[in-house]
């Protein structure tokens, strides 16, 4: 069967403990309470089962736009699979491109589940694309070794503002209250001048992901002030930090570092063996090193932060765009130039 209901996603999914969280089902559901539809395509090839989770969202005159965030979802480790495999899933392609033609697609954008250096090639008719949804770079913790080893690894002064942290007294703690997280990230996006969604939405994750628990609102407080926050999500081995949020008020008490420290810890607990703290500028490493200590725009001064924590930088592959509406692709380029396309 090509397309499977949210049922029968969910199962095949379960049985992808490599799978990232973007295909799960629950993703594919707040997505769709906020203006996209999921469809679910799924083929039984000679190589094995394959699938992917295609987010599509209306646009004027029946045109659609279609996305495969990092995905497609095969029997691989994402760390140890063959590009080649992966680019070769033929069937597969050719299910995914017929339902796009279905629902009138002016391109399908891919943001594979793979490393750049996995990517050597990319499946037949797409072009890469100068747009990303998804941060191309980000800084991968490995949780597959004692808290004593993944400490020993970071930074000094990570450390050391951990350390602090406990014995000022912070206190970590999980929490249903997003209205609270949401003032602080409110105010943290127009600080750092990045967009953040409605309340509504943050609501929505906690209660889609929270019953497996998928997900969890950690929030951190000091002499009965909330001063920080953070939502990590899980899906099998692999845990992600999407979204966080920090008073500018008694930034001495060092909240933030005891902060991630917990959520990392959440995840150990949960059997994650890698904390992906999801989102640094997208340069090379020298060039991070060499400028961080004096930029501040963009993800720089959140990448001074999660340097800190001793992770491994990496580059996903992508993104890829298969284009089926040649002019209407240049007017879709002309729109995200413009900031009209958020994951």
């Amino acid at each position: 069967m090509p397309i499977l209901s949210d049922v029968q996603w969910e199962i095949y999914i379960a049985q992808n403990p490599h799978a990232h969280v973007l295909q799960t089902r629950a993703w594919g559901e707040l997505k769709t309470s906020f203006g996209w539809e999921a469809v679910r395509v799924f083929v039984d090839t000679v190589n094995g089962p394959a699938g992917a989770q295609i987010l599509f969202r209306k646009l004027p005159f029946g045109y659609s736009l279609a996305y495969i965030p990092k995905g497609p979802v095969l029997l691989y480790k994402p760390l140890d699979q063959k590009a080649s495999a992966w680019s070769s899933q033929g069937e597969l392609w050719e299910e995914i491109d017929r339902v796009c033609r279905e629902k009138k697609a002016v391109l399908l954008k891919v943001e594979p589940d793979l490393l750049d250096a996995q990517a050597a090639a990319r499946p037949p008719g797409f072009r890469a694309s100068p747009h990303a949804i998804q941060p191309p770079r980000t800084i991968l913790v490995d949780l597959a070794v004692s808290e004593a080893e993944i400490q020993g690894r970071m930074k000094q002064k990570t450390r050391y503002n951990i350390r602090l942290a406990q014995k000022k007294g912070v206190k970590v703690f999980a929490s249903t209250d997003v209205d609270q997280f949401y003032q602080m990230l409110r105010a943290t996006g127009e600080r750092n001048q990045f967009a953040v969604h409605t309340p509504a939405y943050y609501r929505r994750a906690l209660e889609l992901f929270s019953p497996d628990q998928g997900c969890q609102l950690l929030l951190a407080e000091f002499e009965g002030e909330i001063l920080a926050g953070l939502m990590v999500f899980a899906h099998g081995e692999r845990s992600w930090y999407f979204y966080g949020a920090s008073s500018e008020r008694r930034r001495e008490a060092m909240p933030v570092y005891l902060l991630q420290w917990e959520a990392m810890r959440w995840a150990r607990v949960r059997g994650c063996l890698v904390y992906d703290l999801w989102g640094v500028p997208d340069e090379e490493e020298a060039t991070l090193e060499s400028q961080f200590e004096r930029r501040s725009d963009g993800l720089w001064g959140v990448y001074r932060f999660k340097r800190g924590f001793g992770g491994t930088l990496v580059r996903s592959a992508g993104p890829w765009d298969r284009v089926y509406q040649p002019g209407l692709y240049q007017v879709y380029l002309w729109w995200v130039r413009r900031g009209g396309l958020r994951g």
